[in-house]
């Protein structure tokens, strides 16, 4: 991830209030409802101060998250290739991330968003908007299904990280990523592209 999101000469105080006040917009009005205007208003600053010290909406939307990753780096290796396996490729990531040193922060947020609203909104947000919103553009889906696609896979990935790294269910907590790789890719593939079964008019 850019720099933009360390610490920056100033007062501690002052970034740690904005992104106090980030982290309540993001959560009361999504992404891209918050705006830096609202959010530096919150924190009682100028909103030329939080491009100072954070840049991006995007790159202050992290910061505020505490994530351990920036998605726009990884998901190249996600988009790339046979449109037909960006499923199993956006699992290996996924799982890629969770069994590295990043993970533990990763499952930190997790538990987190289990018993605290504001996280669970701003998990929520994190998915949809940074992952799962960009690999649904990618794929250039009808614009109709993408929001169902769009929570099969999410509830699919989160469902897996619980299994895995939280309640640890045997042998899903212990087989190689690979064997969830060639099990639940396909599954994810099918969420992202395959036939949806017809609905209510």
């Amino acid at each position: 991830m850019a720099g933009r999101t360390g610490r920056r000469a100033g007062k501690p105080d002052t970034r740690e209030s904005i992104l106090a006040a980030a982290r309540t917009v993001f959560a009361e009005r999504g992404f891209d409802g918050a705006s830096i205007r609202a959010i530096a208003a919150g924190a009682g600053v100028d909103p030329a101060l939080v491009h100072h010290y954070f840049g991006t909406k995007d790159q202050l939307f992290l910061a505020a998250m505490n994530s351990p990753v920036d998605p726009r780096e990884l998901l190249p290796q996600v988009l790339d290739g046979d449109p037909g396996e960006v499923g199993t490729r956006l699992v290996r990531t996924f799982l890629g991330i969770w069994d590295s040193p990043a993970g533990s922060a990763a499952v930190a947020l997790l538990r987190s968003g289990l018993t605290n609203e504001w996280t669970a909104r701003l998990l929520r947000e994190f998915l949809t908007t940074q992952v799962i919103r960009r690999v649904l553009q990618h794929l250039d889906l009808d614009p109709v299904e993408a929001p169902l696609r769009g929570s099969l896979v999410a509830s699919q990935m989160i469902g897996l990280a619980m299994m895995r790294y939280v309640i640890r269910l045997e042998p899903v907590a212990s087989v190689p990523a690979e064997t969830l790789v060639g099990t639940v890719g396909p599954t994810v593939q099918r969420y992202l592209t395959g036939d949806l079964p017809a609905g209510p008019a």
